[in-house]
């Protein structure tokens, strides 16, 4: 099967964007076995809960859920397992430094193909308050008023 042009978005963390500031976002590789990117394909996977971590110079995400294959048996994996990340050592470096000294924290922000290949978009973010929440939400809101009202004006 020839590479796909283009990027497919597969599923997207719109949980992050709530509960977190993302500061910076990096695009990672994930490493897969077959019968997952199948399941990922069919777009059985899970990011509501995932958070990424670094472990000896390697980032792995953990909680990101991806169902088991239909037609995998045996080849099947736990679908809670732990899969590594890759990124640049620079950027790794980089990372750490921000999750160890400024406390930010890794999510993974969406899951997509990219040119046939399953890639992340992971996130340095920081964590948002009540009323940092409340001031999220009241924006959206009145943006979302404002569009109503310029559409009915068109009209």
């Amino acid at each position: 099967m020839p590479h796909q042009k283009g990027i497919k978005t597969i599923v997207t963390n719109r949980k992050a964007y709530h509960d977190y500031f993302v500061e910076e976002k990096y695009e990672c590789g994930v490493v897969l076995f077959g019968t997952e990117v199948k399941s990922i394909r069919q777009g059985r996977v899970n990011l509501k809960e995932s958070w990424a971590q670094i472990r000896n110079g390697e980032i792995w995400t953990e909680g990101m859920h991806i169902s088991p294959y239909d037609q995998g048996n045996q080849f099947n994996r736990d679908p809670l397992r732990g899969k590594k990340l890759l990124l640049h050592k620079s950027e790794i470096r980089k990372l750490n430094q921000a999750v160890t000294k400024q406390g930010y924290t890794l999510i993974p922000i969406d899951l997509y193909f990219k040119e046939g290949r399953v890639k992340m978009t992971l996130g340095l973010c920081r964590g948002k308050q009540l009323h940092d929440k409340r001031d999220s939400i009241a924006k959206r809101d009145s943006d979302m008023e404002i569009r109503r009202a310029l559409r009915q004006k068109q009209k």
